[in-house]
Parts: C-alpha cells; sequence; structure tokens
C-alpha cells in the first residue's frame, strides 16, 4: 500500500512538473527576462582571465537580450570547470535564468574518464569571446632558434601538471611529430613557469597567442629576450600568419586526429552554455544576445584599450566542436589517454 501511494504522488509530481514546464515555455522570452536577473556563473576565480571576459561582456548581454535584464556575474571555482558544469547540469535553474562560463577542458575530460558525470553534449553552448592558440616560446640564449630546429635539438621545457595544455600539447608532439622536447612538469601555474623561465631553469615554455600581444610578455619579444619558434593549432593565430603551425606536421590519420582531439577544444575558449531543458526560444535569445554583443563597436574598442583579443566562436560552432570530439574514433581516444597517463 505504501509503496502504492508514493508511486501515485510520483505521478501526480511529473504531471504537475510538465504542466509548469508547458506553462513556462508558452512564456516569451521577452516577458520571460524582463524584470529579471541573468546569473552568469563563472567557474574560475575572480581576476582570471574567465572572469575578465565575463565582466567585461555582462553589459552588453543585457542590452541585447529581450526583457534586459539585469546581469549578475558569480564566481564559483572548481575542478577546472566541471564542478560548476555538474551543478548547472543536474541542479539547474533550467529556465534560462542562469548560464556558466566553463572550460574547453570540459569537453574531453568526461571522454577520458569514464567516472566524471559531466555530459557537454546536453549542454547548450552560447558562445565564446576568445579562441586559444598556444605557441612554442624559447629564450633568446635557448639553442633552438627556429621551428626546424624543434626537430633536431632538445628544448627544455617548463609545464604545469601532467594532463595540462601547457605538457600534453608538447608531449602530443614529440610523440607524433618528432618533436625533442624536455618536459619539465610540476610548476604551480602559469606565473611560476613565467618565473622559471625567467631564471634559466628551463629554456621554454607554451603561451598563448593572446598573452603574446600585452603585458610583460609583449615586451620581452619585443626587445628580444624571447622567440616565438611556432603555434600550434587547428585554426592558427591570425595576429601570427607567418608562423608556422606545427600541426602540418601530423601526416597520418592517427597523428592528425590526436592532433585534432587536444587542439580542437582551445579554439572554443572559455565557452558560455546553459542546461539541457531551457526553453528554446531563450536558448536563442541568448545565442543572439552573445552574436551582438561580441561585434558591438563599443564593446569592441573598450576591449582594445585593454589590450585584450576578441576572436569571437558562434554557440553552434561551439556545439560542433563537442560533437566532433564525442565523434573521435577510438584509437585515437585510447592514444589520448596514454599521452595523458604518467608512467607507473
Amino acid at each position: 500500500m505504501i509503496k502504492n501511494r508514493w508511486s501515485r504522488r510520483a505521478v501526480m509530481a511529473a504531471v504537475l512538473a510538465g504542466a509548469v514546464a508547458t506553462g513556462a515555455s508558452a512564456q516569451s522570452a521577452e516577458d520571460f527576462y524582463s524584470g529579471k536577473t541573468l546569473t552568469v556563473v563563472v567557474a574560475s576565480a575572480t581576476g582570471s582571465a574567465s572572469d575578465f571576459f565575463a565582466r567585461q561582456v555582462a553589459p552588453y548581454l543585457t542590452k541585447y537580450m529581450p526583457g534586459h535584464p539585469d546581469v549578475l556575474v558569480l564566481n564559483e571555482p572548481g575542478a577546472g570547470g566541471l564542478k560548476e558544469g555538474m551543478l548547472l547540469q543536474q541542479r539547474g535553474p533550467f529556465d534560462g535564468s542562469t548560464i556558466a562560463l566553463l572550460q574547453s577542458n570540459n569537453f574531453t575530460a568526461p571522454i577520458l574518464d569514464d567516472g566524471i558525470a559531466f555530459r557537454p553534449r546536453e549542454m547548450s553552448w552560447l558562445g565564446s569571446l576568445n579562441s586559444e592558440v598556444y605557441t612554442v616560446v624559447a629564450r633568446s640564449d635557448a639553442p633552438v632558434k627556429t621551428y626546424e630546429d624543434l626537430f633536431t635539438t632538445p628544448l627544455i621545457l617548463g609545464a604545469t601538471s601532467y594532463q595540462h595544455d601547457s605538457r600534453m600539447i608538447p608531449a602530443m608532439m614529440n610523440e607524433y611529430m618528432g618533436t625533442k622536447f624536455d618536459i619539465v612538469t610540476g610548476y604551480e601555474g602559469n606565473a611560476a613557469v613565467g618565473l622559471a623561465l625567467e631564471r634559466g631553469e628551463v629554456e621554454a615554455r607554451m603561451q598563448t597567442a593572446n598573452t603574446l600581444l600585452s603585458g610583460e610578455v609583449r615586451h620581452l619579444v619585443e626587445a628580444g629576450e624571447l622567440t616565438v619558434v611556432a603555434q600550434a593549432a587547428t585554426r592558427g593565430a591570425k595576429e601570427f600568419p607567418d608562423l608556422k603551425n606545427m600541426i602540418d606536421f601530423a601526416t597520418d590519420d592517427l597523428s592528425r586526429g590526436v592532433a585534432n582531439f587536444i587542439l580542437s577544444p582551445l579554439v572554443a575558449g572559455r565557452p558560455f552554455a546553459a542546461p539541457a531543458g531551457v526553453p528554446e526560444d531563450r536558448i536563442e535569445a541568448l545565442r543572439e544576445a552573445f552574436d551582438k554583443a561580441a561585434a558591438d563597436p563599443e564593446f569592441l574598442a573598450g576591449m582594445e584599450q585593454l589590450n585584450a583579443q576578441v576572436n569571437y566562436v558562434s554557440g553552434t560552432e561551439v556545439q560542433q566542436i563537442v560533437q566532433d570530439l564525442w565523434d573521435a574514433k577510438p584509437e585515437v581516444v585510447e592514444a589520448v589517454k596514454t599521452l595523458a597517463t604518467p608512467p607507473s
């Protein structure tokens, strides 16, 4: 009897939930967002690059959103974006009032580790304000001067964790393209790698193209203290059209598959997402607002004044990147898992 009673309650709850969902989806996006707050949860700390992008674009989102909701940016760092992604996926809200700025490595982590419950294909990806391209940057007194030297001369390169891009990309180039990086891992963050490079503990590092265009790194390159040797990307940096792209040396199906698996998430940079279940018209409104905000002349001028590059990627492009990764051949996934597994 108790089992049957709870079963009836469960059925009634489901019916009521369906009725609420139907009523919510019948409400227009403008009516829904009018007078409300759109919460943007940033899956990294205050002051991070992700936090910077979210706070810079927030006023322009409300400018182009139907109903012009207020926008609140909150920081919830943890597990490289996976923590917030899973919370949003599991708990919602599923009405379009909360979105998140996650990390592009969230696309592949669940593929490489079955224990990760995050399901990126079920998210509605809204767009990204930047694409990342990694470059190889060496000290001017290092023995490597050109991309050709990477295939003949060992180069001591500093990196953070074993599975971080700073180590995975040069490790992939060693294994599948024939470069000779001597990779030193274990540095606690990019700043520590930069300090090690400055002290001469290492001779090179992986550096994003965006950071080459601003701050201290730009001054060091312009002063000739650092040499930009090559880049590694599925889409080369438009700011460095003549810089050799190492993906060109992936010459067979497996090496190309591994290179694309590791490098294609970087195209999506720092992607914004909403959970599954948000009414489609609100997803369309969010994507359209991102499209327009990213092209707003005032926004772009402000970013230029801050020496920040905007390389916009639409939500549909991000969604396709995610799907392509999940369609990767099993042998490619196994090869990447091997690269990401420390020796016992």
